[in-house]
């Protein structure tokens, strides 16, 4: 199954046969401080920019319904953002060693978004639609 949406991802999340659990950061587009006129004319436009992490949570497919439903759970919560980066891991037990380890991968996805190095990563934007980042 070739994966263009979330709900593409949520359905392929669903057929594996250990339970996964989705690593969410969602990230914000900005302008650096220090752009240069063709970099704001570039903004504007909808391109560059840089991605900034603005939250991170972690999620179990099975308790989104869609990408509406995950869309409409942020905006409740005031997040505005751009770009959806999503990972995935073995759901495993909740125990306190396994909540660590789910913080410390949200940790280390956020920190490499901010280095740009977000190949790991699908990103998805605010229709839920899988987007290609270019450099």
């Amino acid at each position: 199954m070739d994966i263009s949406s979330f709900d593409d991802l949520l359905g392929m999340a669903a057929q594996q046969p250990t339970p996964q659990r989705l690593l969410l950061v969602f990230c914000k587009a900005e302008l650096p401080e220090d752009a240069t006129p063709q970099q704001k004319a570039d903004f504007e436009a909808g391109e560059g920019g840089m991605l900034v992490p603005v939250a991170s949570v972690d999620k179990f497919p099975d308790a989104l319904g869609s990408f509406a439903e995950l869309s409409a759970e942020a905006t409740q919560h005031g997040l505005a953002w751009d770009i959806l980066f999503v990972s995935t891991m073995e759901r495993g037990e909740d125990s306190p060693e396994r909540i660590a380890q789910v913080d410390q991968t949200l940790e280390a996805m956020v920190a490499a978004i901010r280095e740009g190095q977000v190949a790991a990563c699908l990103p998805f934007d605010g229709t839920g639609t899988m987007v290609a980042l270019g450099g």
